[in-house]
């Protein structure tokens, strides 16, 4: 498990939100990809870049309140791409600010998902102070991605 500090500034993220049940999340945010990813045409030219010309992909969160606290039994996810935090968002999409934090990054696969977010989150060492998201590095294979967790603020 590979893991950094990074200190983010305040973004945005546009895409295709939802909310559901937190204890079965994949039958509620499964779609909420298929959806983004199909009409992603429509958000491309809104998406912030990496140093290589890819855009920067996140699985946001958010409780249902939207006040950047873990979920509950209920929760929120967008799938979708960074932008501007000034940028509007097309008919149809969502957009959400994230808060600038203080993240411990840990690099995972799809696979190991459920027990790297376990290993951190019961970490007693490890405080996490907001909603966790996700980044995929990769556009196009979810089967690596980042888990961000917030551990402070910037």
């Amino acid at each position: 498990m590979t893991t950094k500090h990074v200190c983010k500034e305040a973004f945005a993220v546009i895409g295709k939100a939802g909310k559901g049940p937190a204890d079965n999340p994949l039958a509620w945010t499964l779609p909420l990809w298929e959806d983004a990813n199909k009409n992603f045409q429509e958000i491309a030219a809104l998406a912030q870049k990496d140093e290589n010309g890819l855009p920067l992909i996140w699985g946001a969160m958010n409780d249902v309140d939207e006040t950047n606290k873990r979920w509950g039994e209920t929760g929120k996810y967008m799938a979708g791409c960074e932008a501007g935090v000034d940028t509007q968002p097309p008919t149809g999409w969502t957009k959400w600010v994230i808060p600038a934090q203080r993240y411990l990054v840990v690099e995972t696969t799809a696979d190991q998902y459920g027990e790297v977010f376990g290993a951190i989150v019961h970490d007693e060492n490890i405080k996490i102070v907001g909603t966790v998201h996700e980044r995929y590095p990769q556009p196009g294979n979810p089967n690596v991605l980042e888990i961000w967790f917030p551990v402070g603020t910037v």
